[in-house]
């Protein structure tokens, strides 16, 4: 009997989507992203070339884009305009996606996050519930001036665009 599925594609497809999902529903929960889930995406995808074989060439495209999003990352951070845990992860996020999953995967967070946006702020205008006054983290969401999570509009994005991939593409074939 033939293997459903590969190991690879196993790991592939449970690393990348694990570590997406760990992220929103920490930053949803505690507005931070965990430095370990960066690293691991960035090992994942390491490992992941490694074992499929793909060109160096690629492999330093992939890690271009990664760095390109990193600097922009960290400027962003220093205006103030993203957290640094968010700079990290949409980083790492974009080193899977590479160069030809990088624009979709901006547009596609770029609108979950206006729409993530927009219904925390109108979230902010209603008032609490006082059974939700017990949860810390929805309280956080509330206060009027208060950050957005916004790893969970990177998670959702990077969720959409990858099975859109040529890295996903290369691990399920």
């Amino acid at each position: 009997m033939q293997d459903l599925i590969s190991p690879l594609s196993l790991a592939v497809l449970t690393v990348f989507p694990g570590c997406m999902l760990i992220a929103a529903f920490t930053d949803l929960a505690t507005m931070t992203i965990p430095n370990r889930l960066s690293i691991a995406l960035v090992a994942g995808f390491t490992v992941l070339a490694l074992l499929t074989g793909m060109p160096l060439v690629e492999v330093g495209i992939h890690f271009a884009v990664g760095f390109g999003v990193l600097v922009l990352g960290f400027i962003l951070f220093a205006l103030n305009l993203l957290g640094g845990g968010d700079a990290k992860f949409v980083a790492a996020t974009s080193l899977w996606m590479g160069l030809s999953g990088l624009l979709p995967f901006f547009v596609t967070f770029a609108m979950i996050g206006g729409l993530f946006g927009l219904l925390i702020i109108s979230f902010r205008q209603l008032p609490l519930p006082s059974f939700c006054v017990r949860y810390q983290w929805i309280t956080r969401l509330h206060e009027p001036k208060g950050d957005i999570p916004y790893g969970v509009a990177l998670s959702i994005g990077g969720l959409i665009v990858f099975p859109e991939t040529a890295v996903f593409a290369m691990s399920v074939a």
